[in-house]
């Protein structure tokens, strides 16, 4: 753990504990962020309408950019996305009238939301 440096070393020194630190922290955070992303997939299937039980079916995490350094995700319905808005706020019928949405989305994003920051705010603690 400990090393000798000379002061004009130490600068460099820093830097690279630093970085190191950065990069273990940065895959913790990668993890968390797919953790949560199965999360939220899972609940939306869980919570989803069913009927055929195809869009539940439907819904999957697609990686949509990562870098060193960061990771997004998409959580998408891949072959249902035009019923998502539909069933998720309602919706007029054809002959008149309303159907109720129910909400399976933004509840399964706001579980999403608090696991990734307790996942994350663990890590670092943790180191």
């Amino acid at each position: 753990m400990g090393q000798t440096v000379q002061i004009g070393e130490l600068a460099d020194a820093i830097m690279e504990t630093l970085d190191e630190y950065a990069d273990l922290a940065a895959e913790d955070v990668k993890q968390a962020v797919r953790d949560a992303g199965e999360t939220v997939k899972k609940e939306i299937r869980a919570n989803a309408p069913k009927d055929t039980g195809d869009y539940a079916k439907s819904w999957a995490v697609k990686k949509t950019k990562e870098t060193s350094a960061s990771l997004t995700l998409t959580v998408h319905s891949k072959n249902r996305y035009q019923l998502a808005h539909l069933l998720e706020y309602g919706h007029a019928k054809r002959g008149g009238g309303r159907v109720e949405g129910k909400a399976h989305i933004a509840p399964a994003e706001e579980k999403g939301i608090r696991q990734l920051e307790e996942e994350i705010e663990r890590s670092l603690r943790n180191g």
